[in-house]
């Protein structure tokens, strides 16, 4: 178990190296850099750096109302969508019919180019191929990275779920975990499940999953307290998105357990729970850079044909976050772009 820890944490450093560097570099000089390319973004726009038109990019996910992990990946996008003069629109629906009515929306207003999420792929796979019949672009991000090739996308940007899963099983491991809580907020989403395999096949303890109703937090905590009060012997809930980290952390405060909370991605809260101890771990797969990346991707696909991933995703995960990264990350939570 430890030479695959050892790997996946030797991934991040990589991905960090790599991709953060000229965007979310996390050194004290890659960080400057990103800021001021951030800031001279924001202070040109309506100046963009490039001559090409201006062209119109859609991107539709399947994020549900308030959840904040995707007003990071939209962030990315605008920011890459000013850089390149991009009209950048933006939607969402977490029900897979409705997120592909809204891509057929942008089919038929004729949009350049079209990012879109695969998290209930069954649902989006014919508005997909209507798009690429159309002659227009596609580029998945976030989930479908095994869907998103067949489809007829130009390439992935995201994370592999099950690589991250199994990450997130060698941490508990490391940790000394014995029997975990996998909580799934979103029915049907094939991301979720994979990550709570991914980790169920890594962890050398039992792990169970929960599902709850993601758009009623109170009923997130109150099963996830439900579920600790009745047994005592779960040592570890891990929740899927950075938003129901609290609410295992109060379910947990509520239950008297001595649960360990880990959770993927992150935001404010997560850092600063890090930090004082309140959680143990986070899965960071860079929301912003899969935002970032799709415009100016999809840009320079328009701009010079040019294609990043040699038919594999580009990835932007894991990497384990601890109690030791917090303070470094505090400065990109707050703002908004981790």
């Amino acid at each position: 178990m430890a030479r695959a820890r050892t790997g996946v944490r030797a991934l991040g450093a990589v991905l960090a190296a790599v991709l953060g560097a000229s965007l979310v570099g996390c050194s004290s000089t890659g960080g400057k850099r990103a800021e001021d390319a951030r800031k001279a973004a924001q202070n040109a726009r309506g100046e963009a750096a490039v001559t090409t038109p201006r062209w119109t990019f859609a991107m539709v996910t399947h994020s549900g109302d308030g959840d904040t992990f995707w007003d990071i990946v939209q962030s990315g996008a605008e920011e890459a969508a000013a850089k390149d003069d991009i009209n950048f629109l933006y939607a969402h629906n977490d029900e897979g019919q409705q997120q592909a009515q809204l891509v057929d929306s942008y089919i038929s207003k004729k949009v350049d180019a079209l990012i879109v999420t695969l998290a209930k792929p069954d649902a989006m796979k014919a508005v997909v191929a209507k798009a690429r019949k159309a002659g227009i672009p596609v580029i998945t991000v976030n989930s479908g990275s095994e869907q998103s090739k067949d489809f007829g996308a130009l390439t992935h940007i995201g994370q592999d779920e099950s690589v991250a899963g199994e990450a997130v099983g060698d941490e508990l491991d490391a940790r000394g975990r014995k029997k975990a809580l996998c909580v799934l907020h979103e029915q049907g989403n094939v991301g979720h499940e994979q990550r709570c395999a991914g980790a169920k096949k890594t962890f050398g303890g039992r792990m169970q999953n929960l599902y709850v109703d993601g758009t009623n937090m109170p009923d997130v905590q109150a099963s996830i307290e439900a579920k600790l009060q009745a047994d005592r012997s779960i040592d570890s809930v891990v929740t899927l998105g950075a938003p129901f980290a609290d609410a295992a952390v109060q379910a947990r405060k509520s239950a008297g357990s001595e649960a360990e909370v880990g959770t993927f991605d992150l935001n404010p809260k997560v850092a600063a729970g890090l930090k004082d101890g309140t959680l143990g771990f986070a899965v960071d797969q860079q929301p912003y850079l899969q935002g970032y990346e799709a415009v100016d991707l999809l840009w320079l696909y328009k701009y010079n044909a040019d294609v990043l991933g040699g038919g594999r995703p580009v990835l932007t995960g894991p990497q384990i976050i601890t109690e030791k990264d917090a303070d470094e990350l505090a400065e990109y939570t707050d703002r908004g772009t981790r």
